[in-house]
């Protein structure tokens, strides 16, 4: 994909695959909600959860956003590059505000005390790219 088209895949994508590094060396992956700020990947997350503490330790990360069912639809964009932990109460409100945009668009846009409390209990996750690879099979046009 060229650059403008991984950049609209990934604002399709509701969801990235997030893998850091455990304290034993293996990947830990889990399924992460996130939004684009200034281009760059940000998500939200428990300032104790298993991967904020594995951050902590390595900041190595990458993301996976993927679609498709069938072998020529297949398409996805893989991120490498570092996790930062942003603690900053504005930035994870802006970031919850911009996933629930993305996830139920009728739904109130102002910011209330439920996201406030929310944003609280939690730590920015920004993600600084310095690998990507991405793919399309539409592309190949039955051609493997």
């Amino acid at each position: 994909m060229t650059a403008d088209e991984q950049a609209a895949f990934l604002a399709r994508s509701r969801t990235v695959m997030l893998s850091t590094i455990d304290g034993r060396g293996y990947p830990h992956s889990v399924a992460m909600w996130f939004a684009r700020i200034d281009g760059l990947v940000h998500m939200t997350s428990f300032r104790k959860a298993q991967k904020v503490v594995n951050l902590r330790r390595n900041p190595k990360v990458s993301l996976l956003a993927e679609s498709g069912t069938e072998y020529a639809e297949l398409r996805g964009l893989m991120i490498r590059g570092v996790g930062e932990l942003v603690d900053d109460l504005d930035l994870c409100i802006e970031i919850l505000g911009q996933i629930r945009i993305k996830h139920d668009p009728s739904r109130d846009l102002s910011i209330d005390d439920d996201l406030r409390r929310q944003a609280a209990k939690r730590v920015a996750i920004r993600v600084r790219p310095e690998r990507v690879a991405s793919w399309d099979h539409s592309k190949l046009r039955g051609t493997y």
